[in-house]
């Protein structure tokens, strides 16, 4: 279990944004924690100075290359990147420096799975370098995966099966609790647990982590077993509540 650090990038800045409200088409409904001053290359080079390894950089929606590529640049193949990856494009951002692609919406589109582009990304790229996002809400007593900024359920739920099947396509998983994304009032323990029961496929869960009984809920209700990002909360991105020399202490000393 470790600290994994991120850059989430939304009109070109890098902010802190409630995920629930996240949706191109409602610009005034967004919810924003926190707009940074410095540019994604200061984080990339904190996050560096503190080798800080298996990080994100998120693109929530257009307007963001050349913030991401700003990124990139202050520490190559130092970051995931997730946001618009397509097998058309994975590899330019391979080569521009990320270490891996993040992909949800090209493979789930209108509640499907779409195989053809799955098998596409992974001929490729390759498994090696890629992670599949399967971020999720909950419905009905089930977690389900949604795309589309969040906004779109698919028909597919976070459960054993799926994460077996999705695990022969790519090395790691990046899970958002969505619903309590961005909020810092607790993790979704639920989903917490069903993943570390799980096992086969590194995880990284990120959502509603705001104090440090959070973190250890995610070690004894993940097994040991999930990393952990954490936004909103953290006070390199405007948060009282935790601080981000401490986490990067923590994962230096790998108590975690």
């Amino acid at each position: 279990m470790k600290f994994r650090p991120c850059i989430d990038l939304h009109n070109g800045s890098v902010k802190q944004i409630v995920g629930s409200t996240l949706s191109a088409k409602a610009e005034e409904s967004l919810q924003t924690n926190f707009t940074s001053k410095n540019p994604a290359s200061w984080y990339a080079e904190l996050y560096k100075s503190d080798q800080l390894t298996g990080g994100h950089v998120i693109r929530l929606g257009p307007g963001n290359d050349e913030a991401a590529r700003d990124a990139l640049s202050g520490w190559r193949n130092g970051f995931q990147l997730g946001g618009g990856i397509t097998a058309e494009n994975a590899e330019y951002w391979l080569n521009e420096g990320a270490s891996d692609v993040i992909v949800t919406s090209y493979v789930f589109k209108n509640g499907q799975i779409h195989m053809d582009r799955l098998k596409k990304l992974f001929k490729t790229v390759g498994k090696e370098n890629l992670v599949l996002d399967l971020s999720c809400r909950k419905r009905e007593g089930n977690y389900w995966i949604v795309t589309d900024q969040w906004q779109k359920f698919t028909e597919v739920r976070v459960d054993d099966a799926s994460l077996d099947f999705f695990s022969e396509y790519c090395h790691e998983f990046l899970i958002h609790a969505v619903d309590v994304e961005g909020k810092c009032n607790g993790i979704e323990e639920e989903l917490v647990e069903l993943l570390g029961n799980w096992n086969k496929t590194p995880i990284t869960y990120a959502g509603g982590i705001s104090t440090w009984e959070d973190i250890e809920a995610i070690r004894i209700k993940g097994r040991d077993r999930l990393d952990f990002t954490v936004g909103s909360a953290l006070d390199i991105f405007g948060g009282t509540k935790l601080k981000y020399k401490d986490l990067a202490e923590l994962s230096k000393t790998q108590v975690c």
